[in-house]
């Protein structure tokens, strides 16, 4: 193919990354000061807490894995076991002299904790942080699988590091200070890096004797700086060599296990330190990818992968072997025959011709799509954590009051709902009509409630709506609930929905484009209801098992409860019969669990009417869409019926 064919390819290729797997340097931009702005607020004076993974990198791509980090401040480590200053805290110290590059053992130095020997191996008097009983204790109290490094929830929706901190740049890595000359990392960059110091995380050389008591050496919040300073062509660079990797290599049963998105994402470090910005611009994509591939060859055929930042820690010893390596090898050669057609091997890239017209697609469209991506992402999975009210309100109030930029106060005051409305779950009931004090008390709750209609449509009205029902003021709920019923309109999404014509032709609008994505939750996005038996949520619907239903299946069962109440028998009726309408014809409900769960709620209707038949066959209709026995709580409502 001739040099102006491969330049207009790499266009074509790049437009296409920008608008249908990617996204813009702006879409991306916006991933990364959200996870920064959460990461913060959910960070306290014991943990700070960092999104990692593709998806922390700013990577909302099909498969994109969400790592949660949690740093403990309270424990140090250290490479000179005299420097420890503050009595409170606990210090480990560096043993590297036994173990691999880029790992080391941690020898307890100091301690007024009394439980934190309980993680430690004594060996010869001296207690050594085992990485091994640490992940044990993670896992026991949150009911987590050991995954490496991390546990996981048991769907492997997220993978959350226990992680422990150097503040101090380590001897083995401070060659990489002064190693590169070229543009890349800047003098900037490598600061910023620097002065953050180290992680170390659990998780030891397979197969070593002391693989319980070693730890890794990570740079994943200087890997993050550094990701985030490339120019947008070296990030698509990146997401392609993620999909050759994922969607062609590892299609292979043979190869699928033998190379990993970090092998990856080294390699391209590697080379972005020897090229010079100039040559990545869109118009040469398809040649630097190529160079990644070529590299990616040539480390798999001589067995070496040295890391970034020790390169003495050779990241494919003992990994690659046998008639494993020889598989791999023939899989990329013969990759490379194809030269970097390759990549059109991969469904997410599969027709050239598409590439090109995509060229001529309207700008409103690829926002669309954007949008789309991060509504659908695990962005909104990962905000489980649950600070407290006054904590978040400090960090906004400073931000709003220290920064000019809208954007950030308009993601502060984003979560600011968010976290409040985890903490409106643990709002007490009791009687406030007695005393003056109390009253204030009452308001205050009242202005918290409020505080959480800040995030998206309906959520934060709807909980407001549960906090009169629970005090039994149901026209007071009943006013709320026709309020916010008239916001379920055509165009609102619940997570997890795909886009329609209509959001599409919305977004054809000005309107629409200009509103940052803050906005676009606020007006467009209906959040999940969490049943979780928490003091807000109506007492019918106490459940064995914590659940998920549709916000709009919460507010047609809150009208229900209303009026059944009142006994406004007519309209109860009413709304047992839209609840029942919405269920059936899919009215904003994104998927057949969500759908499982709806029929739930409605066969709970059915009990309170006394109508256990009725009751009997929604739940089995519900078992129907959702056979899991361990969290469709329709198998507990049967077994209680039999």
């Amino acid at each position: 193919m001739a040099e102006s064919e491969i330049k207009n390819a790499s266009i074509a290729l790049y437009d296409h990354l920008c608008k249908n797997i990617v996204g813009s340097e702006d879409h991306v931009k916006t991933l990364r000061m959200m996870n920064n702005v959460r990461d913060n607020l959910q960070s306290n004076n014991t943990i700070s807490f960092i999104t990692s993974g593709s998806f922390g990198e700013g990577l909302n791509m099909r498969g994109s894995d969400l790592d949660i980090m949690a740093v403990h401040k309270e424990i140090e480590i250290l490479e000179d076991k005299h420097m420890y200053l503050n009595a409170d805290n606990t210090y480990f110290t560096m043993e590297l002299g036994d173990t691999q590059p880029g790992f080391t053992k941690l020898l307890l130095v100091h301690s007024n904790d009394p439980g934190i020997r309980i993680v430690c191996v004594e060996i010869g008097g001296d207690f050594y942080f085992s990485n091994l009983l640490v992940k044990k204790e993670m896992s026991k109290d949150l009911c987590l699988i050991v995954h490496g490094p991390c546990v996981s929830d048991e769907y492997g929706n997220y993978d959350h590091a226990y992680c422990v901190h150097s503040k101090v740049w380590i001897t083995p890595a401070k060659q990489w200070i002064t190693r590169s000359n070229n543009a890349w990392p800047t003098f900037d960059v490598k600061q910023a890096i620097v002065k953050h110091g180290v992680l170390f995380v659990p998780v030891g050389v397979k197969g070593s004797t002391q693989e319980d008591l070693e730890w890794r050496i990570s740079f994943s919040v200087g890997e993050k700086l550094l990701i985030n300073s490339f120019a947008h062509t070296q990030l698509l660079c990146y997401a392609l060599m993620k999909i050759l990797l994922k969607d062609v290599i590892a299609l292979d049963a043979d190869c699928k296990e033998l190379l990993c998105s970090y092998f990856i994402k080294t390699i391209l470090f590697w080379i972005c330190e020897e090229l010079p910005l100039s040559i990545w611009k869109p118009e040469n994509l398809i040649s630097c990818y190529m160079r990644c591939f070529r590299r990616l060859i040539y480390c798999v055929e001589y067995k070496v992968c040295a890391h970034y930042f020790i390169p003495e820690n050779n990241l494919f010893e003992n990994k690659i072997q046998g008639q494993a390596h020889e598989t791999l090898l023939n899989k990329l050669y013969s990759l490379k025959s194809y030269g970097w057609q390759c990549i059109l091997l991969s469904d997410q890239i599969s027709n050239l011709n598409a590439l090109t017209s995509d060229i001529n697609k309207e700008t409103s469209h690829s926002y669309a799509k954007s949008v789309e991506r991060l509504f659908n992402s695990q962005f909104f999975g990962c905000d489980f954590l649950n600070p407290t009210i006054c904590t978040i309100l400090e960090k906004v109030i400073y931000k709003v009051l220290s920064t000019k930029s809208s954007k950030i106060i308009s993601l502060y005051t984003y979560y600011l709902s968010k976290f409040c409305c985890s903490s409106n779950r643990c709002l007490p009931l009791e009687d406030m009509s007695c005393n003056k004090s109390i009253y204030k008390k009452y308001n205050t709750y009242i202005s918290t409630l409020l505080l959480n209609t800040r995030h998206d449509a309906v959520y934060g009205w709807l909980m407001l709506a549960s906090f009169f029902y629970k005090r039994k003021q149901y026209n007071t709920a009943l006013h709320i609930i026709q309020y916010s019923l008239l916001k379920f309109t055509p165009e609102k999404l619940n997570i997890f929905m795909q886009f329609s014509d209509i959001h599409y032709e919305l977004f054809k609008s000005h309107l629409y484009r200009n509103m940052t994505i803050v906005q676009l939750c606020k007006f467009l996005l209906l959040g999940l209801v969490f049943i979780n038996n928490s003091t807000w949520q109506p007492d019918e619907l106490q459940m064995k098992e914590h659940t998920l239903i549709p916000s709009i299946v919460y507010a047609h069962f809150l009208c229900f409860l209303c009026h059944y109440h009142l006994k406004n028998s007519r309209q109860c009726w009413d709304s047992l019969r839209d609840l029942q309408l919405t269920i059936e014809q899919n009215y904003l409900i994104a998927t057949r669990t969500l759908k499982a769960f709806s029929y739930n709620v409605l066969g709970t209707c059915f009990q309170i009417l006394g109508d256990i038949e009725a009751a009997r066959q929604v739940f089995m209709h519900s078992i129907g869409l959702f056979p899991d026995q361990k969290i469709n709580a329709a198998f507990q409502k049967l077994s209680l019926m039999s």
